[in-house]
């Protein structure tokens, strides 16, 4: 029975080529067929120059990054796998949290003018930079 479980493990993570989620390589997170949008919408978007999934997805600091990474990947596994997510795909607010800090950590000599001590909520970066990232508005377009 253990062997069996380690089995279909190794197999599973050979499968959905799980080693490339262990890169910095974004196009690992292409390995699934629900990201070819948001791919192609991170390759038009004013970012891709500039930084990759994981620079605005996942902390910068150890040991967060890891732990936030594992996390991912077992619930985008799960999901995947059980077919249990929102089409289009959305971000949850515990990602999204990761995104605005990683907002802030890179784009800080703007962000300090708008940041107050004793302030308790990030700012919304994408409420004004919807497309931030992903341009999404031509999403289809050549």
């Amino acid at each position: 029975l253990f062997g069996s479980v380690v089995g279909l493990g190794v197999f599973t993570f050979a499968y959905a080529e799980g080693t490339s989620y262990l890169s910095d390589d974004p196009a690992a997170c292409r390995n699934c067929h629900i990201m070819n949008d948001v791919y192609d919408a991170w390759e038009r978007g004013p970012h891709h120059a500039v930084a990759t999934c994981n620079d605005c997805h996942i902390p910068h600091s150890f040991p967060d990054k890891y732990v936030v990474k594992a996390l991912n990947g077992f619930n985008h596994s799960a999901a995947f796998t059980l077919q249990n997510f929102h089409e289009p795909i959305q971000i949850t607010p515990f990602n999204k949290t990761v995104a605005l800090n990683n907002c802030q950590y890179c784009h800080s000599d703007f962000v300090s003018q708008i940041n107050h001590a004793g302030q308790t909520e990030l700012e919304d970066c994408t409420r004004c930079h919807a497309t931030a990232g992903h341009d999404e508005n031509s999403a289809g377009k050549p």
